[in-house]
């Protein structure tokens, strides 16, 4: 199906776009933003394919392994599965994405295999050799399911990452056994894929916001309808796998779409489109949820479904992502239009709407996208947004005196890597939980290229986030080395 299909396609009807454009006041804020911001840095800012090209050289020095996935449809989500197995060099993993057309084929649900290689296992003249034209020897389609509508949103289960979640643009949480799921050829006219759940609740369209739980097998969601929505999936789980249950007397035809689940509850409170949410990460029944009202809620299932804690102003224009601190439930992040990403503590936050930011992250000149805390370090995190940068952050390091003068006094501070690999706006990201620092992105470069989308799997170099007395050392020890061996007759 792959091959079939031109490069240069027109574009999908959407092209990515994180939210969608609701009204026009709201585009004409957008433009005044953009102009401002063309007006003062024209002069000094390189064109995209230059800072491209200068990032590409760097390649070998600032990565330990990276690959370019070309995408003849762009994906707007980005997901690691499970680990399959481990061998020597590299692990082969679940990976995954979807196909966003134009119509002219169905929208799909891809399942591939990704082959990770380890650390310290690549060479560095090779990472940097790849054709932006061509699709990755590392990441290979797996399974296809033809998607009821485009696929806005995945989610896996942490608990069995076999089982995923999909936002679509319709008042559904689609449900997939994706192992059990029979592989689809996608072509023109092709019925969709049974979804093995089908979660009802919303009153409008719920396109983003979608959440699974992480100690229990719940799924939140948010929507057009301004609500958030709970479900539990706990009943239809066996044996790590969904139980079609069907009913006496219903026939096929009935049951193909898998049953629908109620909710447990509907949590209003928001004034806007909902855009993101996220569960607290030591329970089932907190979770929090911003949107275009500019709120950040926090929800406790266990008293009522009005707000536990409602902070009006929480940014400076709509938000559009948030997550919850894996290593820490004290700690939020947001992501927001106004280009800054904001920590907040909930210790801090009041019920009356009070509640200010511990801290502020600037380091992007577009809308942020997309917020994720690393799996691994509990201070680190990343954000990508819409001016092709996917940054990473130490908010450990920020305030901390900076000991190397050669940095630039520019960079933000808490700023300790930029991956500038994409040339478009960065969709989504998401941190390999099996790999420690492994990184799966991807862009949509409908503005850029005219079509498609860029998939990019990348893990930095170790240098760059060990203790600095580490490397030092680990320097000291290669210089060692050097100089013994150069002395040996």
């Amino acid at each position: 199906m792959e091959s079939s299909q031109p490069q240069q396609q027109q574009g999908p009807k959407k092209r990515g776009r994180k939210p969608k454009p609701k009204d026009e006041k709201e585009q004409q804020q957008q433009q005044q933003s953009a102009g401002k911001m063309k007006e003062g840095k024209k002069a000094q800012q390189p064109s995209v394919d230059e800072k491209y090209t200068q990032w590409k050289s760097l390649v070998p020095v600032l990565y330990d392994w990276l690959a370019n996935h070309n995408l003849v449809w762009p994906s707007l989500s980005c997901r690691w599965g499970p680990q399959l197995e481990q061998a020597t060099y590299k692990n082969r993993q679940r990976l995954y994405l979807s196909e966003q057309t134009d119509g002219s084929v169905p929208n799909t649900l891809v399942i591939a295999n990704c082959e990770v290689v380890k650390p310290r296992v690549a060479a560095a003249q090779h990472i940097s050799q790849f054709n932006e034209e061509a699709r990755s020897p590392f990441v290979k389609k797996y399974k296809t399911l033809i998607h009821p509508g485009e696929v806005n949103r995945i989610r896996e289960l942490p608990q069995n990452s076999k089982i995923v979640a999909t936002h679509t643009d319709s008042p559904d949480v689609l449900i997939w056994d994706v192992e059990a799921q029979p592989n689809r050829h996608a072509v023109l006219g092709a019925t969709h894929s049974r979804p093995d759940l089908i979660l009802t609740g919303h009153q409008d369209n719920a396109e983003f916001a979608l959440a699974m739980c992480p100690t229990e097998p719940y799924v939140i969601s948010g929507g057009k309808d301004k609500s958030v929505v709970l479900w539990s999936i706990q009943d239809h789980i066996s044996g790590g796998s969904i139980v079609k249950q069907n009913k006496p007397g219903e026939g096929n035809d009935k049951t193909a779409e898998g049953p629908s689940v109620g909710p447990r509850g509907i949590f209003c409170g928001h004034e806007d489109t909902v855009e993101d949410v996220a569960f607290c990460p030591s329970s089932a029944q907190e979770f929090c949820s911003v949107g275009d009202d500019s709120c950040l809620i926090l929800w406790d299932a266990r008293v009522g479904t009005g707000p536990s804690i409602k902070v009006e102003k929480a940014h400076d224009a709509d938000l559009h992502c948030v997550d919850w601190n894996p290593h820490d439930d004290n700690l939020i992040l947001t992501g927001s239009a106004d280009n800054t990403v904001r920590m907040f503590d909930r210790r801090n936050l009041t019920s009356n709407g009070v509640g200010s930011p511990i801290y502020k992250f600037e380091g992007h000149r577009a809308a942020v996208l997309c917020v994720q805390w690393s799996p691994d370090e509990s201070s680190v995190f990343g954000s990508s947004a819409e001016d092709g940068l996917l940054n990473i952050w130490d908010y450990d390091k920020v305030g901390k005196k900076v000991e190397r003068p050669s940095k630039s006094p520019s960079t933000p501070a808490g700023l300790f890597f930029q991956h500038a690999g994409h040339r478009d706006k960065v969709i989504d990201f998401h941190w390999n939980a099996s790999d420690p620092w492994t990184v799966v992105s991807v862009s949509d470069d409908c503005d850029s290229t005219g079509g498609g989308g860029t998939l990019q799997i990348w893990r930095m170099s170790d240098l760059i986030y060990r203790p600095e007395e580490e490397v030092l050392a680990e320097l000291e020890k290669f210089k060692s080395h050097v100089i013994s061996c150069a002395s040996k007759p």
